[in-house]
Protein backbone atom coordinates (compact mmCIF):
# COMPACT_ATOMS: atom_id res chain seq x y z
CA UNK A 1 0.00 0.00 0.00
CA UNK A 2 2.51 2.98 1.33
CA UNK A 3 5.04 1.16 1.32
CA UNK A 4 8.04 4.06 2.51
CA UNK A 5 10.20 1.82 4.08
CA UNK A 6 11.17 0.58 0.67
CA UNK A 7 11.66 4.48 -0.72
CA UNK A 8 13.59 4.93 2.24
CA UNK A 9 15.23 2.20 1.29
CA UNK A 10 15.96 3.93 -2.15
CA UNK A 11 17.37 7.11 -0.24
CA UNK A 12 19.45 4.77 1.37
CA UNK A 13 21.25 3.33 -2.01
CA UNK A 14 21.33 6.83 -3.64
CA UNK A 15 23.04 8.14 -0.26
CA UNK A 16 25.87 5.29 -0.17
CA UNK A 17 26.74 6.02 -3.89
CA UNK A 18 27.79 9.35 -2.27
CA UNK A 19 29.55 7.62 0.73
CA UNK A 20 26.42 9.62 2.97
CA UNK A 21 24.82 7.36 5.63
CA UNK A 22 21.30 7.77 6.80
CA UNK A 23 20.86 8.99 10.25
CA UNK A 24 21.49 6.24 13.10
CA UNK A 25 18.14 5.21 14.53
CA UNK A 26 16.55 7.00 17.76
CA UNK A 27 16.39 4.43 20.43
CA UNK A 28 13.82 3.82 22.89
CA UNK A 29 14.77 5.61 25.23
CA UNK A 30 15.13 9.01 23.10
CA UNK A 31 12.21 8.09 21.51
CA UNK A 32 10.00 7.94 24.92
CA UNK A 33 11.97 11.55 25.85
CA UNK A 34 10.73 12.97 22.70
CA UNK A 35 6.84 12.11 23.48
CA UNK A 36 7.06 13.46 27.39
CA UNK A 37 8.40 16.47 25.27
CA UNK A 38 6.02 16.86 22.72
CA UNK A 39 2.98 16.37 25.62
CA UNK A 40 4.98 18.86 28.01
CA UNK A 41 5.82 21.72 25.11
CA UNK A 42 3.60 20.95 22.19
CA UNK A 43 0.04 19.67 24.30
CA UNK A 44 0.33 16.86 22.03
CA UNK A 45 -0.27 13.57 23.76
CA UNK A 46 0.15 11.24 20.49
CA UNK A 47 2.74 10.92 17.88
CA UNK A 48 1.47 8.76 15.16
CA UNK A 49 2.85 4.82 15.23
CA UNK A 50 4.27 5.18 11.86
CA UNK A 51 5.96 8.15 12.84
CA UNK A 52 7.87 6.51 15.61
CA UNK A 53 8.45 3.38 13.37
CA UNK A 54 10.14 5.95 11.00
CA UNK A 55 12.37 7.18 14.05
CA UNK A 56 13.29 3.86 14.48
CA UNK A 57 14.66 3.13 10.98
CA UNK A 58 16.08 6.73 10.64
CA UNK A 59 16.24 9.39 13.34
CA UNK A 60 15.23 12.45 10.62
CA UNK A 61 16.04 12.81 6.93
CA UNK A 62 17.33 15.69 4.98
CA UNK A 63 17.25 14.41 1.10
CA UNK A 64 16.69 16.80 -2.18
CA UNK A 65 15.13 19.76 0.13
CA UNK A 66 12.67 17.53 1.90
CA UNK A 67 13.37 17.45 5.88
CA UNK A 68 11.60 14.92 7.99
CA UNK A 69 11.81 16.23 11.82
CA UNK A 70 13.65 13.62 13.80
CA UNK A 71 14.78 13.24 17.77
CA UNK A 72 15.38 17.00 19.09
CA UNK A 73 19.45 17.29 19.69
CA UNK A 74 18.94 18.00 23.75
CA UNK A 75 17.12 14.62 24.09
CA UNK A 76 19.44 12.47 22.03
CA UNK A 77 22.42 10.51 24.17
CA UNK A 78 24.50 10.70 20.79
CA UNK A 79 24.46 14.03 19.33
CA UNK A 80 23.15 14.48 16.01
CA UNK A 81 22.54 17.77 14.13
CA UNK A 82 19.23 17.69 12.40
CA UNK A 83 15.92 19.67 12.59
CA UNK A 84 13.91 18.39 15.67
CA UNK A 85 10.11 17.78 15.87
CA UNK A 86 10.06 20.12 19.15
CA UNK A 87 11.91 22.80 17.95
CA UNK A 88 10.83 23.08 14.64
CA UNK A 89 7.29 23.15 15.57
CA UNK A 90 7.75 25.79 18.07
CA UNK A 91 8.86 27.77 15.29
CA UNK A 92 6.43 26.94 12.98
CA UNK A 93 3.66 27.12 15.40
CA UNK A 94 4.42 31.01 16.35
CA UNK A 95 1.95 31.87 14.17
CA UNK A 96 -1.33 31.81 15.44
CA UNK A 97 -2.54 30.42 12.34
CA UNK A 98 -0.75 27.42 12.26
CA UNK A 99 -1.45 26.60 15.87
CA UNK A 100 -4.19 24.06 14.59
CA UNK A 101 -1.29 21.94 13.17
CA UNK A 102 1.31 19.26 14.54
CA UNK A 103 4.52 19.65 11.65
CA UNK A 104 6.24 16.13 10.83
CA UNK A 105 8.14 17.27 7.79
CA UNK A 106 8.36 20.16 4.99
CA UNK A 107 9.89 21.50 1.92
CA UNK A 108 10.89 24.49 -0.39
CA UNK A 109 6.79 24.45 -1.15
CA UNK A 110 5.20 22.21 1.15
CA UNK A 111 4.44 21.57 4.99
CA UNK A 112 3.48 18.38 6.49
CA UNK A 113 1.15 18.53 8.98
CA UNK A 114 -1.53 16.83 10.95
CA UNK A 115 -4.48 18.98 11.71
CA UNK A 116 -5.65 18.62 15.19
CA UNK A 117 -9.32 20.03 14.38
CA UNK A 118 -10.16 17.58 11.68
CA UNK A 119 -7.88 15.04 12.89
CA UNK A 120 -6.44 14.33 9.08
CA UNK A 121 -2.71 14.56 7.72
CA UNK A 122 -2.57 17.17 5.67
CA UNK A 123 -0.23 18.74 3.06
CA UNK A 124 -0.11 22.56 3.12
CA UNK A 125 1.15 25.00 0.65
CA UNK A 126 4.25 26.94 1.70
CA UNK A 127 4.46 29.89 2.74
CA UNK A 128 0.33 30.38 2.17
CA UNK A 129 -0.50 27.52 4.73
CA UNK A 130 -3.86 26.40 2.45
CA UNK A 131 -4.39 23.14 2.07
CA UNK A 132 -3.49 21.38 -1.02
CA UNK A 133 -3.49 17.72 0.01
CA UNK A 134 -5.39 15.67 2.86
CA UNK A 135 -4.79 12.04 3.30
CA UNK A 136 -6.03 9.28 5.88
CA UNK A 137 -3.20 8.16 7.42
CA UNK A 138 0.38 9.19 8.09
CA UNK A 139 1.53 6.63 6.25
CA UNK A 140 0.05 7.78 3.00
CA UNK A 141 1.05 11.13 4.30
CA UNK A 142 4.70 10.21 4.72
CA UNK A 143 5.05 8.03 1.03
CA UNK A 144 3.91 10.70 -0.80
CA UNK A 145 6.23 13.36 1.06
CA UNK A 146 9.26 10.93 0.21
CA UNK A 147 8.04 10.10 -3.41
CA UNK A 148 8.20 13.66 -4.40
CA UNK A 149 11.64 13.72 -3.75
CA UNK A 150 13.21 10.60 -5.53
Amino acid sequence: MFNWPELLNSIQNIEFKYEEPLRRAASDVEIAALKNEAIRKLGDSTLPYSYITFLKQVNGLDFNGLVIYGVDDYLLTNTDELDGFISTNEIWRENKEQKQYIFFADSSIAWYCLDLESNAYVELDKPSGTVMEMYDSFDSLLYTAIQSVL
